[in-house]
């Protein structure tokens, strides 16, 4: 009878029985698919969620249920996040950072004199706990109780059906239950409360209505820029909350201490993430160059941003505000592809800076040459307007925070982050493979699959047409004397694009000025 085996199972050379043999083989050579570019990692303060954990989002209804409303205050989590959505982000993980003095909301029910049978608290700190309303009234079946817990915008939680006949005590354990556990396939746990018996379950249940949890706290007015840097370690708090989440980009909410702009910029290198830095409010611009001097920045990881903060109507709480220009940058890059650059992309929801004011006012102030030269050559981007097309806000220079003009543009960090992760996510299903010519051969394969599907996707290219790409992974690159210690070396060159910084057109005019056909482009 035939046996199936999978390929490698089996000792195809000490066979004895005379049979069928058949072997299911996988396909050798892998297929890479690109990893994402748009994901952005930001830290700040919120009114309710988890605390330094990250979140994965997708919108802006997604943060306010995980983490409440926007608010108008330094560190803020959500500002940056709508600012970057505005840019076309849709793809965010958020981590909540308190001071330490965070609170619970709480409600203890039917208490009186210091006793009450159930205490209700809020299962996130912060004050949008203080929403979650409550009410407790007879329910569906004769005998029963049902407790129902809100809070705006979301669904309703009802534990209907809660059984009071076989006494007080019992009935408060069993309510407890149905909001610590659920009530099976009818009603899962509470997402708003966890439920604690307390000193007086002999108290029989009374109805409760349009009663709110209490005396919640953010945890805010203490966060510093040391706050959302966090500390690394088996329990990781603020940035370093986002090790291993797959961010392309990520962002401080605010966070302008240039003391911590190296640590930001060191993560970056070891995560492959374009950290987005900034600067002071109000900044000047000899000030943020000697600044970023002092504290040796220096990184292709990092962008910083100078300290020209923008004006942005904020919807949700109704005013214009002064913020961090970090989301509107994160939001550019997060929509464009890898090979792209922020330089003289259109930036939506600005109505000023603090150097050109309100558009409302009249004053249009705009950044000299000698200016912007002096912040380009110290590695220092701005957000300001006009912009190289034409009158809209846009990033000037495009340029990381790297003194080397090589690898100084957003295209480099990107492309470079881009590829070293793609490759760090799929190369490794050849790790324990018999080290043979097939091998070398399917490596090379792969990564000649890969690049090429970035030259048909315009995300690598050359001028003259030529192959932007090489793959030397055979013989001459390994030696028997290196695979056998078990060594495999593939060696990639990768060229990318170029980004037009310096567009220049040649005029020639006047009437004495011959044009030949040839310099007619055909037009005559």
């Amino acid at each position: 009878m035939a046996q199936i085996t999978q390929a490698g199972a089996l000792n195809t050379a000490a066979l004895v029985v005379p049979d069928l043999y058949v072997q299911i083989a996988s396909p050798q050579t892998l297929a890479l698919n690109g990893v994402a570019t748009d994901r952005i990692g930001i830290v700040g303060t919120a009114s309710w969620g988890p605390v330094n954990q990250p979140v994965v989002l997708g919108s802006i209804a997604d943060y306010n249920a995980a983490f409440g409303a926007v608010l108008p205050r330094q560190y803020d989590l959500g500002t940056p996040l709508v600012c970057a959505q505005q840019q076309g982000a849709s793809s965010f993980v958020g981590v909540r950072v308190t001071d330490g003095t965070d609170v619970s909301a709480t409600y203890a029910l039917l208490y009186a004199s210091g006793t009450y049978p159930m205490l209700l608290t809020a299962v996130c700190s912060g004050t949008r706990g203080n929403q979650v309303s409550l009410a407790l009234a007879t329910g569906s079946r004769t005998g029963s109780w049902k407790l129902t817990l809100q809070m705006p915008g979301q669904l309703a939680e009802v534990f209907d059906n809660i059984d009071a006949t076989a006494g007080a005590p019992t009935f408060w354990l069993n309510l407890a239950n149905a909001v610590n556990s659920g009530l099976g396939s009818t009603r899962g746990p509470s997402a708003l409360c966890v439920a604690i018996i307390g000193n007086g379950t002999s108290t029989v249940p009374a109805p409760v209505s349009d009663q709110y949890l209490l005396n919640g706290s953010d945890g805010a007015s203490g966060v510093t820029a040391t706050s959302l840097v966090g500390m690394d370690g088996l329990s990781r708090t603020g940035m370093y909350a986002l090790r291993g989440r797959g961010c392309a980009l990520a962002l401080l909410s605010d966070c302008d201490d240039s003391n911590q702009w190296v640590i930001q910029s060191s993560f970056g290198l070891s995560e492959g993430i374009y950290m987005i830095l900034v600067s002071q409010s109000g900044d000047g611009i000899a000030s943020a160059i000697q600044t970023k001097q002092s504290t040796g920045l220096d990184s292709y990881a990092a962008k910083l941003m100078f300290g020209d903060w923008l004006f942005w109507y904020d919807q949700a709480n109704g005013q214009t505000r002064v913020v961090s220009p970090q989301g509107f940058v994160a939001g550019c890059l997060s929509s464009l592809s890898p090979e792209q650059s922020s330089l003289n992309k259109r930036l939506a929801g600005i109505v000023g800076s603090q150097k050109s004011g309100l558009a409302s006012s009249g004053q249009a102030l705009t950044y000299s040459s000698a200016e912007l030269q002096a912040l380009f050559t110290a590695g220092i981007d701005v957000i300001c307007n006009p912009a190289p097309g034409g009158s809209y806000w846009a990033a000037r220079s495009g340029h990381n925070s790297s003194s080397n003009a090589v690898i100084s543009g957003d295209s480099y960090t990107r492309m470079t982050n881009f590829i070293a992760e793609t490759l760090a996510a799929g190369m490794g299903g050849y790790v324990g493979s018999v080290i043979n010519s097939t091998l070398l051969s399917n490596i090379r394969a792969t990564l000649l699959g890969y690049l090429s599907n970035l030259v048909q996707q315009n995300i690598l290219g050359s001028i003259d047409g030529s192959l932007p790409y090489a793959v030397v992974c055979d013989g001459s690159n390994n030696p028997q004397s290196r695979t056998a210690l078990g060594y495999v070396q593939a060696d990639v060159q990768v060229q990318y694009q170029g980004i037009n910084e310096k567009f220049i057109v040649n005029l020639q005019g006047g009437q004495s000025v011959t044009v030949s056909s040839t310099t007619n482009n055909g037009l005559s």
